[in-house]
């Protein structure tokens, strides 16, 4: 999906082909003059193997072999489905001829020696066997070439130790995003020689808050990008040579979906190659057999390797893989004493951590260079102790960027234990505060929500989902009729919100289904220092700059399709006029609002193109038609017995 890995599309996927992190491998050895840095090919050997799995069906399995023999090296494995070609001159190619210009997590581990190891997974590119969407792990009655990721790992771990010279006997896996899933999935019931494992950004649960739905709601933008490029293939070959990027015709996603408005109509502009991965994740609206079954978390057991999840805050794809996955690992692992369990969580969008230097997201600045710190200082010594025995500060449990003040945590774990419940409260003319407001019953504020002009994710014209979005100013949305505006006066000493975000809302709607987006925003002062860009004389006049004064950055945006407020599986319909209470959980922040600076919370029923439309009525979306779109009123209650606002976890002054 656009900018994304599991979806990581376009040009993130196309290192996955190199067999990169997310960002180019130049970015990555960047700091290092290039007359002293050693090429790949200098240091190491490429090799080339059909791996044999227990059914008969062979996995294409790339080998990078040090060239000194005068020690022994672990395995450092990564599986993809975007293929384990090397990209040069804009094409996949495979072929012992072809190096990457890196090889590992980050250029530390080039340069220090592992046996890399890259592998096509099953039914993907030059591998046999039949693909699935994330692999379902306790399928019963598997077809002929299906198979389950965590034995195709375990076989190619045995096969690796017999016939790979000069390895030491231990094994690493790591990867991100749809990579980050199979290392979850391939360390199940794991081998004994593995011991270290690195899922970063793993889709954990599609449906759940991951790349498919977020509150029940389809991330149409994103889904539509990778989709119309990422399709079934036939393998063994190396096809698609290239990833072709979906021409809309126009700069502007909002005007070209908005023109088709349904899903029917806008899935009809795609190829059946096309629609043929993406039409299930559409057709499947509620949580059901299809999404439960390709959920990892339930079967991340009896795992004996070391885990270290990595996450970033700002991730639009996969922000709550991570966390489920930390989670998961810790309650039902128990019995895995002493293995570690850790989670790191930086400023990152998808996949930055891995080649970028992570000092800033678009406007917003985090000071100083994070992911550099996070490759050198977290992911390196991690392996580093588990495959080499390298001695080195213990890693603690939890590594967490705090953004707004933007300073590193280490903590015994994840959320803070002596964070406290508090809740922010809607009130009269736009206020925000920590007490329930006296007001009298019945007191709501209402806007009209029209599917014909819904409230745009951004306020620039794009295609696709821009990763500066999770972090992008807001003001443009708060001038709107249709959005309501709830903000604090400027606060007198800093607040700390760590954990889920999770909106209490009582509404009403005069349709029988409404999305609620809740945004929570940080609204800088008005005399914010800005950035000193030294004008050049005599140039002609420039385009107006943005400012940071009174700049509205969004720190966590998230819908919940009304219809699921009371179960994602069972939808049902809103009583028009009737108050409902809706209920939910956005995904974990860990952000300090600075003195002088105000809380802002935003309320909408749209949010497009990143969410489809909801027809404001209820009916299976996919079918919707055009003339099914409806306007509908929206109320939100402050009245006694009825106070909306979002929940929270305040860290103690």
């Amino acid at each position: 999906m656009q900018f994304s890995l599991k979806k990581c599309a376009l040009a993130c996927t196309l290192v996955m082909l190199t067999g990169l992190p997310v960002m180019a491998a130049e970015n990555q050895m960047a700091d290092t003059p290039e007359a002293a840095k050693p090429g790949i090919r200098e240091l190491y050997t490429k090799y080339e193997y059909q791996i044999p799995m227990r059914d008969g069906t062979h996995l294409f399995t790339v080998v990078y072999l040090p060239k000194d023999t005068t020690k022994s090296y672990p395995f450092l494995m990564s599986r993809s489905p975007y293929g384990s070609g090397v990209y040069d001159n804009g094409q996949s190619h495979y072929g012992v001829d072809f190096y990457p210009q890196s090889l590992g997590p980050s250029k530390e581990f080039d340069s220090s020696g592992y046996i890399f190891v890259k592998q096509d997974v099953r039914g993907r590119y030059m591998s046999e066997g039949v693909w699935q969407e994330m692999t379902p792990h306790g399928k019963t009655g598997r077809q002929a070439g299906e198979g389950v990721e965590s034995q195709d790992m375990y076989d190619t771990v045995e096969w690796l130790l017999k016939n790979v010279p000069g390895n030491n006997g231990k094994v690493g896996i790591w990867g991100i995003s749809y990579p980050g899933f199979y290392t979850s999935a391939s360390v199940i019931d794991s081998h004994p020689a593995i011991k270290a494992a690195s899922p970063q950004a793993p889709v954990t649960d599609l449906y759940m808050g991951d790349d498919s739905y977020h509150g029940g709601a389809f991330m149409l933008a994103a889904n539509f990008g990778f989709y119309s490029s990422f399709t079934l293939q036939k393998n063994p070959g190396n096809f698609p040579k290239r990833w072709e990027e979906f021409d809309f015709g126009t700069q502007d996603g909002y005007e070209y979906f908005l023109k088709y408005m349904s899903l029917k109509n806008i899935t009809a502009q795609l190829s059946d190659k096309q629609r043929e991965l993406l039409m299930p994740t559409i057709e499947h609206t509620s949580y059901d057999d299809f999404w439960k079954s390709r959920n990892i978390a339930p079967h991340l057991k009896n795992i004996k390797a070391a885990v270290l999840t990595v996450g970033g805050w700002y991730d639009a794809e996969d922000p709550q893989g991570p966390l489920t996955t930390y989670h998961s690992i810790k309650s039902q692992n128990k019995d895995g004493k002493g293995v570690f369990n850790g989670l790191v969580m930086g400023p990152w969008s998808h996949g930055a951590w891995g080649g970028a230097e992570g000092k800033s997201l678009g406007n917003v600045s985090f000071d100083t260079k994070t992911a550099e710190y996070y490759r050198k200082n977290i992911v390196f010594p991690f392996f580093e102790q588990h495959l080499k025995d390298v001695k080195s500060k213990p890693l603690a449990e939890v590594t967490v960027f705090e953004t707004g003040t933007n300073v590193w945590h280490e903590l015994p774990s994840w959320p803070p234990q002596q964070a406290k419940n508090q809740t922010l409260y809607f009130g009269g003319n736009g206020s925000l505060g920590w007490k329930e407001p006296q007001t009298e019953f019945n007191t709501f504020d209402e806007y009209v929500s029209d599917p014909k002009k819904p409230v745009p994710f951004i306020s620039y014209v794009a295609n696709g989902a821009p990763r500066e979005y999770v972090v992008s100013d807001q003001r443009f949305a708060a001038t709107r009729p249709d959005v309501l505006v709830y903000q604090t006066e400027p606060l007198e000493q800093d607040v700390t919100i760590v954990g889920p975000v999770k909106p209490r809302l009582f509404v009403s709607t005069s349709g029988t289904d409404a999305d609620w987006v809740v945004k929570l925003i940080d609204v800088y002062p008005s005399d914010y220092p800005e950035k000193q860009n030294a004008r050049e004389r005599g140039t002609d006049v420039p385009p107006p700059s943005s400012t940071m004064a009174g700049y509205q950055q969004l720190v966590r945006g998230e819908p919940l399709r009304g219809k699921f407020r009371n179960s994602f599986e069972t939808p049902e319909p809103f009583v028009p006029g009737k108050v409902a209470a809706v209920n939910y959980a956005m995904p974990d922040v860990y952000h300090t609002f600075r003195r002088g600076h105000r809380i802002m919370v935003q309320v909408q029923s749209s949010w497009f193109p990143l969410v489809d439309l909801n027809p404001q009525k209820f009916m299976d979306i996919p079918k919707a038609n055009p003339e099914d779109f409806q306007k509908a009123t929206q109320r939100v209650y402050r009245s006694p017995g009825q106070y909306s606002g979002i929940a929270v976890q305040v860290l103690p002054k």
